[in-house]
């Protein structure tokens, strides 16, 4: 399999989340500190400010942490699912108009991934979330609604190869919801109106889809010409890579 990321993007992002972190703590101390100044009456505007700047900003941080710091990334962990089944396939990671986005003989998959933690059920497309108690208030991100995010990621793809293959008439582009998170099992994702599933279910599913009939060879290519454009960068690299290996051999 063929693993395409743009790594420049999640180190930015990982580094805006220490910042905005670092921010945060050094804020919410602030603000304490100005509890113990004297006349803290004529202060008290200032240590809301501080206090509500600071619980804020090491939000975010946890969450831009949580989605681009540690070996748990999501697109780390969708790698490790389908290495093995998908060999021949290409994996875009916040390349293309949806974050993680599978090029496979058969058709396109996009995946939702989603790292939240605690009770989650669905009910067509309906989300609950609970179990959470008091991480809801601190960086616990809400589970939203997967289902609309899938809508909007597929139509994004389809818009996409709209205006950058406009040969391919037909494109099978089908959405997972891919549930990342190690630690938790907690998962009524029976009913979903669209494949909800835990990483580790994941291989079994797509064996079973190994069995659809392929798109035409020129489609294939075709699509993959299309989401290479946002890739090239990373394909240039590989390539001088591979040339300064073959003449270290020589």
């Amino acid at each position: 399999m063929v693993i395409l990321r743009d790594d420049k993007r999640i180190a930015r992002l990982a580094q805006i989340g220490k910042i905005t972190s670092f921010a945060g703590m050094g804020a919410l101390v602030a603000g304490l500190f100005l509890v113990f100044l004297p006349n803290t009456a004529n202060l008290f505007f200032y240590q809301l400010v501080a206090l509500f700047a600071g619980w804020s900003l090491s939000q975010v941080g946890i969450y831009l942490s949580r989605q681009y710091l540690g070996d748990n990334r999501a697109d780390m962990v969708l790698d490790e699912a389908l290495k093995k089944i998908a060999r021949d396939g290409r994996i875009y990671h916040y390349l293309l108009p949806a974050q993680h986005v599978l090029l496979i003989p058969t058709g396109i998959i996009v995946f939702v991934a989603k790292q939240q933690a605690g009770n989650i059920s669905v009910e067509g497309d309906k989300w609950k979330q609970t179990g959470l108690g008091l991480r809801r208030w601190f960086g616990q991100e809400r589970i939203g609604n997967p289902t609309r995010e899938a809508a909007m990621s597929v139509e994004a793809i389809a818009s996409y190869l709209n205006k950058n293959a406009p040969s391919v008439e037909e494109v099978p582009i089908g959405a997972m919801i891919v549930f990342t998170n190690k630690s938790n099992q907690e998962l009524n994702l029976k009913n979903s109106s669209i494949p909800a599933m835990h990483y580790t279910k994941v291989k079994g599913y797509l064996r079973q889809q190994k069995r659809e009939k392929p798109m035409p060879e020129e489609d294939f290519r075709a699509i993959q010409a299309a989401f290479d454009k946002k890739a090239t960068h990373l394909l240039e690299e590989a390539e001088r890579v591979t040339v300064i290996e073959g003449d270290d051999e020589e």
